[in-house]
């Protein structure tokens, strides 16, 4: 038994293609992860990775606490089921479950009660002395599996296994799949690109697409909480309907317009994460909507469609339609009018048929149409508030409040500005006071309704704060975002400080031994790295890793003012940004302009900056690479 850990993993060919970008996961011992997506998004490069069958450009693989970056793959400790079962044709089934352990020189009695029990588990006992030509594909694929499943690994790796299979035993397997794995209490990770196999089977799923992991949750939340369009569409079957539409807010109610006109009235309440830029009506989004979360009515208010196909299933009926009330041009390829509703005992509805269909307002999906991300993230990503300016003071919620030096710097003046605030800047503090509307639990975060006049605040907030409460909270000035007169004016200070540098190394002799030092070199201040980071950065660049510039990023917590005998990197200090709760000083430094934090007293004309190397994230300048 053993969890995983995937950090930053890349794999980049020799030809340029990376087929698999910065793919991040922490796995749980006994957890069943299954990695989805389309042909070529890079699921499968990854699990060969994972089972060391492909080299790693960047990144670190942990099997339990051991990198095993560079360990064969006999020494993992995993088993693999190959999508073409992998067995061998001259063998009996038992010599095939056994070979693996005999080339490891086990015992004959050990290996012989080994595979009678994964057969007896597997239900293959009585095939034990065939040969797989005389078996079926579902029989075949047990026996891949008692193969993986003789050597108790600490991890299962599935490329595909049910891929040869029909349908019917498609699903009888992955029953099979899922209790072998509650049965064994041991870690599984399973490609496929059948979303069906990934909504039964996974407990968490990594949806992929291009090389790029596109979102990590559990089914359902895949499901009802899609993070962008792509990935709302390839979960789900029939496939979520998509349609452009604008949308206007008017009091309580947020009305989508349709291309053919058609419009829709939802409750404000049910789409308020939506930021208000969405809302005026003037800018095209996304909407989705699944086909089971669609009402057909013969007469009413919705969506006004003409149905062009209907497929009885039984209980359930599959209705296809295009958006208007004729076929004059109709195609099958018009994302943007054509729909697909799931209905169940509905016997009364046919092609030919002028409906009228209703999504459910619980169940909508918006997402931005030139991103396509959703719109409705579970915590929003700012709020924007309004607010005025006068002298040294800003009238915003209702309150009037002092004006920081950096705001004051950037304004110019006195006007109207607008505030981008993400819910993490809304501290506790005593500027102002807001009724909680409601609370609503995201993950592991507790996201409050401020109640701001007809919309929301949104904040993350306390345990003890409750609906109902009066919250009182301060801003975090540096990290909001000011516009005025249509244009960004003073950008957030962000979590990190980037410098452009070079790699080195040296060799030294230490007890007689070569040993090679590595250095991050960024202007006038060189830190020695651990070996392994050099040793990566070798291996990812060979020998002209000695030659390129490297970006380093360190978190600004962790850059720190040391005295001027000590090692550091110099800088010049050329002014400072003072935000009222945190004060910055600008430091021109490696020919780059740095804000780092100071004391509210602190003055000086020049400074040495010092980090730890550990605390230093090494990128490519070359390809969007991270390093180490």
């Amino acid at each position: 038994m053993a969890n995983l850990k995937l950090s930053h993993i890349y794999k980049v060919y020799e030809n340029g293609h990376k087929a698999v970008n910065d793919f991040c996961i922490d796995i749980a011992d006994q957890e069943f992860i299954v990695f989805v997506g389309p042909s070529g998004c890079g699921k499968s490069t990854t699990l060969r990775m994972i089972a060391g069958l492909e080299t790693i450009t960047a990144g670190d693989l942990f099997i339990g606490d051991t990198l095993v970056n560079d360990m064969e793959p006999k020494d993992r400790d995993i088993a693999m089921v190959f999508q073409s079962y992998a067995l061998y044709p001259h063998m009996t089934v038992y010599e095939n479950m056994a070979f693996g352990l005999r080339n490891r020189k086990m015992p004959e009695e050990e290996i012989k009660k080994r595979v009678l029990k994964a057969a007896k588990m597997l239900d293959i006992e009585e095939y034990l002395d065939r040969q797989p030509k005389a078996m079926s594909g579902g029989q075949r694929q047990r026996v891949a599996l008692g193969r993986a499943l003789v050597r108790d690994p600490k991890v299962f790796l599935l490329d595909e296994p049910l891929s040869n299979l029909d349908a019917k035993l498609r699903a009888a397997m992955r029953t099979e799949i899922t209790a072998l794995h509650k049965s064994l209490k041991t870690t599984f990770i399973y490609v496929t690109h059948d979303q069906v196999e990934a909504m039964t089977m996974g407990t968490r799923i990594v949806v992929m697409k291009l090389g790029y992991v596109q979102q990590i949750d559990t089914p359902m939340n895949l499901y009802n909480e899609p993070y962008n369009k792509f990935v709302a569409g390839f979960i789900g079957s029939p496939q979520m309907n998509f349609f452009d539409v604008t949308l206007k807010r008017e009091g309580d109610v947020v009305k989508v317009t349709f291309v053919n006109g058609d419009e829709v009235n939802l409750p404000y309440e049910k789409v308020c994460k939506i930021h208000e830029s969405y809302l005026n009506g003037d800018k095209t989004v996304t909407f989705g909507i699944r086909p089971e979360h669609v009402s057909v009515n013969k007469e009413g208010h919705g969506m006004r469609l003409i149905v062009t196909n209907v497929e009885r299933l039984g209980n359930e009926t599959i209705v296809y339609g295009k958006l208007g009330d004729h076929l004059e041009e109709f195609t099958m390829k018009d994302e943007g009018k054509n729909i697909v509703i799931k209905v169940v005992d509905r016997d009364d509805i046919n092609a030919g048929d002028v409906v009228y269909a209703e999504p459910n307002p619980e169940k909508v999906h918006f997402f931005d149409a030139e991103t396509e991300v959703t719109l409705m993230n579970k915590v929003p990503l700012f709020n924007t508030v309004h607010a005025k300016t006068v002298g040294n003071k800003m009238e915003l919620l209702g309150y009037t409040v002092d004006l920081p030096e950096a705001y004051i710097n950037a304004l110019g003046g006195d006007g109207e500005v607008s505030l981008g605030i993400p819910p993490h800047a809304i501290v506790e503090g005593n500027d102002f006071e807001l009724k909680v509307g409601r609370i609503e639990k995201v993950d592991d975060k507790n996201l409050a309704y401020l109640v701001n006049g007809d919309s929301y605040l949104f904040a993350l907030v306390p345990d003890e704060v409750k609906a109902g409460d009066i919250y009182h909270f301060a801003l975090a000035n540096e990290k909001i975002n000011l516009r005025k007169d249509g244009k960004d004016i003073l950008a957030a200070v962000s979590d990190e400080e980037s410098m452009v540098g070079t790699f080195t190394k040296t060799e030294v002799k230490e007890n007689g031994d070569r040993v090679l030092h590595f250095f991050y070199n960024i202007g006038d201040y060189t830190i020695e790295t651990a070996p392994e980071n050099g040793y990566k950065i070798n291996s990812i660049d060979g020998n002209n890793c000695y030659k390129y510039n490297y970006r380093y990023a360190v978190n600004r917590d962790n850059i720190r003012i040391v005295g001027e005998n000590e090692e550091g990197l110099s800088g010049k200090v050329t002014g400072y940004v003072d935000y009222g709760n945190i004060r910055f000083a600008k430091v021109k430094a490696a020919d780059e302009e740095l804000l780092i934090k100071v004391d509210p007293d602190f003055k000086a004309d020049k400074v040495k900056l010092a980090f730890d190397s550990k605390d230093v994230s090494v990128y490519s300048t070359r390809i969007e690479l991270k390093l180490c």
